[in-house]
């Protein structure tokens, strides 16, 4: 695995904590919550593929 792979599979976990943790903290709604769950690990899985 490259750096720029190791670094996406870090930081997209870190991202769905963070999200779900705003939502049970009432900071971000679910559909929200959601979104930038399924966001990142879209973008995540876009970027891991063409490394």
């Amino acid at each position: 695995m490259t750096d720029a792979q190791i670094g996406l599979a870090v930081a997209t976990p870190i991202i769905v904590v963070f999200a779900i943790a705003l939502h049970r903290m009432g900071v971000l709604q679910r559909y929200s919550a959601v979104s930038a769950v399924i966001a990142s690990v879209a973008i995540a899985v876009v970027l891991f593929v063409q490394q």
